[in-house]
């Protein structure tokens, strides 16, 4: 006990946005939560994960958010998100147990174009200040698309940051799954939004978040992370996007994987980390 954990959710393109403006927003403040003794980053989390443990300062990050001319050149997935959720749903409540579902949302991920495979990678590439795994502990989340199995990947793991960056990001039937040590992975949030139990054993654990859609297309839920970590004695703060950020959401219908969110999003999250970092409430600090 003693440690410090930062955990960082999935969301696409809005939540890794409106992250680093959190992020951003509360380093102004005087409050650095970079530090923290461990990041558990999934989807656009793992991102995030491995741009605030880069060389780095958070204003350059945020200027990347911000400042066209910074931003990384992505388009928006050319996808029919009814359709898509509606897949999503259809394998989520079919029958089986958890690792079942999760089978079969590795069978749409292995619907997804493998001919995007490269330019995905490139991409992923391109938004990474570093590619090297960090000296301090960084969890990058992911789920195994044939065992239904969760993974963890760390420095130790054996694979490319990059890589271990792109399986987490690969957003099933929308993304490749991603070959890691002779496996395929998908998106680690479809296992769960934020991994938040992959912080049990830490001390203060601050979680950076959207909320789950209604009905979540994740298995496992935030409620029963925190109340895993809060009964291990942990205090856990949990913040999710404001009204101001929930505005910037909305204002591209709500796709949170299109890019031009970036910006709004951004904003919006770094004067609530503003607000946050005044308010006094967090659990990582620095010190």
């Amino acid at each position: 006990m003693g440690q410090r954990a930062l955990v960082l959710g999935a969301g696409g393109h809005a939540a890794t946005a409106w992250e680093l403006g959190v992020i951003t927003g509360m380093a102004d403040a005087g409050v650095d939560v970079r530090d923290a003794d461990l990041i558990v980053g999934t989807s656009a989390g793992a991102r995030v994960g491995a741009q605030i443990r880069s060389h780095l300062t958070t204003e350059e990050l945020f200027q990347g958010q911000v400042d066209p001319h910074l931003q990384t050149k992505e388009p928006a997935p050319l996808v029919d998100f009814t359709e898509w959720r509606a897949d999503f749903m259809r394998a989520k409540e079919g029958s089986g147990d958890a690792v079942t579902v999760l089978r079969r949302f590795g069978t749409l991920a292995l619907q997804a174009p493998v001919g995007s495979r490269d330019i995905r990678r490139n991409m992923i590439a391109a938004a990474l200040p570093a590619q090297t795994w960090p000296e301090r502990r960084l969890l990058i989340v992911a789920v195994d698309v044939e065992s239904g199995e969760r993974h963890a990947f760390d420095h130790s793991s054996g694979v490319d940051l990059v890589d271990a960056v792109a399986a987490s990001c690969a957003v099933p039937g929308i993304w490749p799954a991603v070959e890691l040590r002779g496996r395929r992975y998908m998106d680690g949030g479809v296992y769960s939004i934020d991994n938040a139990d992959l912080a049990l054993g830490c001390e203060q654990v601050l979680i950076l978040t959207l909320p789950a859609r209604v009905p979540p297309l994740c298995i496992a839920s935030l409620d029963a992370a925190v109340d895993t970590l809060r009964r291990s004695g942990a205090r856990v703060d949990v913040v999710h996007p404001d009204e101001a950020a929930q505005a910037a959401f909305a204002s591209v219908g709500g796709n949170l994987l299109d890019p031009s969110v970036r910006e709004s999003a951004a904003r919006a999250g770094r004067e609530q980390g503003r607000r946050i970092a005044h308010d006094g409430s967090t659990s990582v600090r620095s010190h």
